[in-house]
């Protein structure tokens, strides 16, 4: 019987850079002025300026350009989805390879981390005082870009663990919960206090957070993933649940020999490949739409296929099939696509009489989140469910800003993103703070 490590076959994907690597892919960039990659990236990081000074041995300058467009480098440089964004704009992705600029700033994040440098430093001190409410991507970014200004500030999360989905929910395959960790302690050095296990409604009252802050910045993510609505459904397994026990405990994981994953994400890649490399002898990812509909990125759903993961299309469960107690089989109906809804997409129709059974012995959902319960928790104006804000990231309530997957009413929702977000929060924070002397008696 072979014996599966789980360290071994859910280790990081791609291997790091050797510095004889680095050094010659580095020396293949063109190092173009006014650089499409630099404009693809949504944090616009100087990557022609970074990947020089890898060129020239200068790693810590390399790192330093990252960081000061984006503090999770070291995050972003393994889960960003550089094939749409950077290395997708590349001018020599049209007839040669483009530049590995992910795996290039995961070599220079990698390095300072490494090998304990911190490039920055909190600034002279304001006086004024900043609350985050979730340590994630987005919280993270702008707690640390206001420390860097010389704002205090304290950081509220509801888990044991910052930084969010980078440490709980994105698989080991692409970040190591080690990674994630680090920039959170990176932030913490920049004088930022992080209270881990503080959540409103909770044990933190918003009344003493808006009372005694003077700006209040919420990154708390999306909610959990929501009900299928079928009978069974208590048997299904939660797909973030899921990658989570992989990660912070692999040898909890229970796997079923043939695993059905009702969804067609990265999430949902990411448990279908969990499963299929944790033992599985038949992984199938079940979908409504078609594959053209489906959200997870092309070159995800390629890797799937290459790890042998079966896909059924226009296929929609309809009952979890139990015997004495265990689940035996997922039984859906096949659909075909009608008119667009009102987002533009073709709504999925049942097949008359078209009912059939997927033998399986477990089912892991990964069908997105529900949209975030604190905007009705504080009476915050919603688009679409999602926490509305201006452009300057401010909510309908005064002194209260927001950013990450919490506002995203429109487009992909993404790690970059959340960065970005944080990061033009805080300048408009900042922006607020130093013209508002009296800003926490305002309003």
């Amino acid at each position: 019987m072979q014996i599966i490590k789980p360290e071994e076959v859910l280790s990081e994907y791609l291997p790091p850079l050797s510095d004889h690597e680095a050094v010659i892919e580095a020396h293949r960039c063109l190092y173009c002025y006014d650089a499409p990659c630099t404009q693809a990236c949504p944090t616009h990081i100087d990557i022609p300026k970074f990947i020089k000074k890898i060129a020239t041995g200068n790693l810590l300058g390399s790192a330093r350009t990252i960081l000061e467009s984006n503090l999770m480098g070291a995050t972003c440089a393994r889960v960003c989805p550089v094939e749409e964004l950077c290395e997708g704009a590349c001018v020599l992705g049209a007839e040669h390879r483009p530049i590995m600029i992910g795996r290039l700033q995961r070599y220079a994040t990698d390095y300072i981390y490494q090998q304990g440098i911190d490039l920055f430093k909190p600034g002279a001190p304001t006086g004024k005082r900043v609350a985050v409410i979730g340590a994630g991507p987005a919280g993270l970014t702008c707690a640390g870009e206001l420390a860097k200004l010389g704002h205090s500030v304290t950081v509220f999360e509801k888990r044991e663990l910052p930084n969010g989905l980078s440490t709980y929910g994105i698989t080991l395959l692409r970040e190591p919960v080690e990674v994630a960790l680090a920039e959170a302690e990176m932030v913490r050095r920049l004088g930022v206090e992080i209270k881990t296990q503080m959540e409103l409604g909770r044990n933190l009252r918003w009344e003493e957070v808006y009372g005694n802050f003077d700006a209040v910045f919420l990154g708390v993510g999306l909610g959990p993933v929501p009900a299928l609505g079928i009978p069974g459904e208590e048997f299904i397994l939660d797909g973030l649940s899921y990658i989570e026990t992989s990660k912070m405990n692999p040898g909890a994981l229970q796997v079923g020999r043939e695993v059905v994953v009702i969804g067609a994400g990265n999430t949902a890649v990411d448990c279908a490949t969990i499963a299929k490399r944790l033992g599985a002898e038949r992984v199938t990812m079940v979908y409504r739409r078609t594959q053209k509909e489906m959200t997870a990125y092309p070159f995800e759903f390629e890797f799937a296929k290459k790890e042998g993961i079966e896909f059924r299309f226009l296929t929609q469960p309809v009952e979890v099939l139990l015997q004495d107690g265990r689940v035996m089989g997922l039984k859906c109906v096949r659909m075909r696509l009608g008119a667009p809804d009102a987002t533009g997409r073709p709504v999925p129709v049942p097949v008359a009489g078209s009912e059939f059974v997927l033998a399986c012995d477990q089912v892991v959902k990964a069908i997105g989140q529900e949209k975030p319960a604190l905007a009705e928790l504080l009476g915050l104006k919603t688009e679409k469910g999602f926490i509305k804000v201006d452009p300057d990231y401010q909510t309908s309530l005064p002194r209260v800003y927001a950013g990450g997957d919490c506002i995203r009413a429109k487009g992909p929702a993404s790690t970059v993103m959340a960065v970005q977000d944080g990061k033009l929060a805080a300048r408009a924070i900042h922006r607020r703070l130093v013209s508002s002397p009296g800003a926490a008696a305002d309003d």
